[in-house]
């Protein structure tokens, strides 16, 4: 990540950064350490009007469930996600799809606004915007997204979530428990993205203008550390930052930003490679020019999934190597059991020049549950789907 300085901070960490009168007249705005891997990596400051501990009310706010299908095969799965009823707000109206103890793949289709602050304690969260427009409201300030936007929310950041009038918002979201990473690979040894990386950091875009909400109020915050939901009110209100500095902070990066890599012969998917955790990684499939060789086959050949479970969300286009599939549709191919092109993808393909198509990946090194509510969307005639 790119180091990035909003409004007010003092010369030199861990120093007095002069208020007057400051709170309760201590003549000092309160610094806050943000950090990851305990001390040892990522870290930003953040300089609040009032102290950000002042907590008055803890209660129980219930759990947030993750539930498995009990599943007696194993099988390849088609999702059609896009008959998900819409409903609840950004938070509440999470509908879980898939998970291991890695990460939850959730898909949100709220109607109403978010009713209160939100703080994931134990995962990063990549939302996806498949539709919708709006700003992420966080204590590093304002950031903007659009359709198609990863948004980058690290763990342990209060936000809200603000829509746009006038396009129902409908969301991929990717709950981490291992930190989202650029992949290292991309990066030099000055920590630079490298030339030739399929994005570079202009790419990339942080908070804006801060917020600085000065309001002495009990204030909610909705507070997830696995499905356990707690509320804390707090004394004040959290977004009353009058500057921060650091690495640590949620960004946006649109997928049609993505520069996808090509070759004369048909490229194996860590080319799409975009994110990377410890225990899966992120994948654009972003509109790209296909194989050039004369006699190359352009759409990916059978192969089996040798220690990781295959995950597709279909965003845009069509998917030359699918027949089926839909916007929103998840497939899910799983460990062990060979999967490729469907029949008659491969004559069709042959003189198709470019791949109009938008995708997400998400491959995971352990297997993938099903869940119960996914089960429900779910076309029992794919495993066939390859017969015809």
């Amino acid at each position: 990540m790119q180091y990035l300085s909003r409004g007010s901070v003092p010369k030199k960490r861990h120093t007095q950064h002069r208020a007057d009168p400051g709170f309760k007249g201590e003549g000092l705005f309160y610094e806050e350490v943000i950090t990851t891997q305990g001390f040892s990596r990522a870290h930003s400051f953040a300089y609040h009007l009032r102290p950000p501990t002042r907590v008055k009310h803890v209660e129980s706010a219930g759990i947030q469930p993750v539930e498995v299908a009990p599943q007696d095969v194993l099988r390849h799965h088609h999702l059609k996600s896009a008959m998900l009823p819409a409903g609840g707000d950004p938070i509440a109206g999470r509908v879980p799809m898939l998970a291991n103890a890695d990460v939850t793949l959730w898909r949100c289709r709220p109607t109403q606004p978010q009713a209160e602050l939100f703080r994931n304690a134990l995962a990063d969260e990549l939302l996806f915007i498949h539709n919708g427009s709006g700003r992420l409201l966080t204590p590093f300030g304002v950031l903007t997204f659009k359709p198609f936007d990863y948004v980058l929310i690290p763990r342990c950041t209060t936000y809200k979530i603000e829509f746009e009038p006038g396009v129902p918002p409908d969301l991929l979201v990717i709950e981490s428990a291992g930190t989202i990473n650029i992949p290292p690979k991309y990066l030099n040894h000055d920590g630079q993205l490298r030339l030739g990386a399929p994005y570079c950091e202009r790419d990339l875009h942080g908070p804006t203008d801060l917020l600085v909400i000065d309001e002495e109020r009990d204030t909610p915050v909705l507070i997830k550390d696995g499905p356990r939901l707690s509320r804390y009110v707090l004394a004040s209100h959290p977004f009353d930052v009058v500057g921060w500095d650091g690495l640590v902070y949620p960004f946006t990066f649109n997928a049609d930003d993505f520069e996808p890599i090509t070759g004369t012969i048909h490229q194996p998917p860590p080319i799409h490679l975009t994110f990377e955790t410890s225990g899966f990684v992120v994948c654009t499939f972003a509109p790209r020019m296909l194989d050039t060789h004369p006699e190359a086959i352009k759409v990916p050949y059978a192969h089996s999934n040798v220690e990781s479970d295959e995950v597709l969300y279909y965003v845009r286009g069509k998917f030359g190597s699918r027949r089926g599939v839909e916007e929103a549709s998840f497939t899910l191919h799983p460990h062990g059991i060979p999967h490729g092109p469907h029949p008659g993808t491969i004559v069709a393909s042959r003189d198709v020049k470019w791949a109009d198509e938008l995708a997400v990946m998400v491959d995971t090194f352990r297997p993938l549950s099903v869940t119960k509510q996914a089960m429900e969307l779910d076309d029992p005639k794919y495993p066939y789907s390859w017969l015809d």
